[in-house]
């Protein structure tokens, strides 16, 4: 009984742990960098913290209350002839993690959301940036919007960040799968058996 809990346990483990390697959201992890999707489009995602953090880089989960620089630099040669805008929301549906555009056009007030705003531009040298100065930690939502240069389309992007501490996600749950698993072993190979034996030959040896 306590083998075949254990192989459930290692299936579900391995669909967690895959789900925490994919990424979510906009932004994704490529050699150690940030990128951010916008549609069939890529740019570099980073946050500095310069009054607190010096030139430290962050991503998703930014450490102090303060003031934040967020750079995108563009990967897609279309970027920077297109016009772009930046917004900074509260999570007030609490979506989280796998904000999707889907999740914003279901906001009822989106301006009512909205603590940042920066008005369409564009940056034909490779970089867009935008400044904000927090006023309250919390959990965050930022959205990327471009414009075609040519065509009447529109393209988004949309990620889920926190402010003034880490965002743990998943990973207890994690860990606490992992004790359990090591639990169960151990009472399958006889573990519980081998500790009560050797308490007895304690209380025999007193």
């Amino acid at each position: 009984m306590l083998q075949r809990i254990s192989r459930v346990l290692i299936m579900v483990l391995s669909c967690l742990s895959a789900k925490v390697a994919i990424g979510h959201g906009g932004v994704a992890y490529e050699e150690d960098l940030c990128v951010i999707n916008i549609n069939f489009m890529q740019a570099h995602f980073t946050v500095f913290q310069p009054e607190t953090r010096d030139s430290d880089e962050f991503c998703e989960e930014l450490p102090d209350v303060a003031r934040s620089v967020f750079v995108m630099q563009y990967l897609h040669e279309l970027l920077p002839e297109m016009l772009l805008d930046f917004r900074i929301i509260r999570d007030v549906n609490n979506v989280g993690t796998y904000a999707t555009w889907e999740d914003i056009q279901a906001i009822d007030d989106l301006e009512a959301a909205t603590v940042y705003y920066e008005s369409p531009r564009i940056e034909p040298g490779g970089y867009f940036s935008a400044s904000y100065e927090f006023a309250a930690k919390g959990t965050y939502i930022g959205i990327v919007t471009a414009e075609h240069p040519v065509e009447d389309r529109f393209y988004n992007a949309v990620f889920f960040f926190k402010v003034g501490g880490p965002d743990y996600g998943s990973f207890p749950v994690f860990i606490g799968f992992l004790i359990l698993l090591q639990l169960l072993y151990w009472l399958s190979s006889g573990g519980l058996i081998r500790l009560r034996q050797r308490l007895d030959r304690n209380r025999q040896a007193l």
